[in-house]
């Protein structure tokens, strides 16, 4: 399989899986339908960049094609998740709609300023020779990090088949992902700030 094709089969299982969650009532077999779909979606979302590796480099069309099928996914997953809830949900307040609405904005604001952040260093490293330092892993900040991981937020779709525990779920999900975003913002911008300054 070629790169393309992987993030096309990729693409494929992700939006049936979308598709699943905005159509069908909530049950098990939709449930795990969606889980399935998107797990398998994101394994090989991240199997493309190490099929081109091993194939002798990506091409410059290929990274755009990921990055715009990414974009996709972040744009219409958690609208999605708005669209059954209206549909399906016995919502407590219809006013809860509006954290679909908002995850909607943290994950295409996240995953757009994380892209600028590796092209504005790339171009600083390119332009300087100097390569911005890498932080240090902490086993700490990986937990803590567990919620804004995508994986776990598949895994969470599959309390879609039970609505009073999806809906308490979700909406703690997105309230740490918005901290996440909140808090990352403040460290990125220091962190072009740093770049910004000439080399003693």
């Amino acid at each position: 399989m070629t790169p393309n094709l992987v993030s096309a089969v990729s693409a494929a299982f992700t939006l049936t899986g979308i598709l699943t969650l905005a159509l069908a009532g909530p049950s098990w077999i939709s449930a795990i339908a969606i889980w399935f779909c998107l797990a398998l979606g994101y394994a090989f979302d991240s199997a493309d960049g190490q099929v081109a590796r091993l194939q002798g480099g990506g091409s410059l069309a290929g990274e755009w094609l990921d990055h715009f099928l990414d974009s996709i996914k972040l744009s219409t997953l958690h609208l999605a998740v708005a669209v059954c809830a209206f549909r399906f949900f016995d919502l407590p307040d219809a006013r809860w709609l509006l954290i679909p609405l908002g995850f909607t904005v943290v994950a295409n604001v996240s995953f757009f300023a994380m892209i600028l952040n590796d092209q504005l260093k790339a171009g600083h490293a390119l332009k300087t020779g100097r390569t911005a330092p890498k932080g240090a892993g902490n086993w700490r900040r990986s937990v803590l990090l567990i919620p804004t991981d995508y994986g776990v937020l598949c895994l969470l779709f599959l309390f879609t088949a039970l609505p009073v525990f999806f809906i308490p779920l979700y909406t703690a999900m997105f309230a740490v992902n918005l901290a996440h975003l909140a808090l990352a913002s403040v460290k990125w911008f220091g962190d072009m700030k740093r770049l910004g300054v000439p080399a003693a």
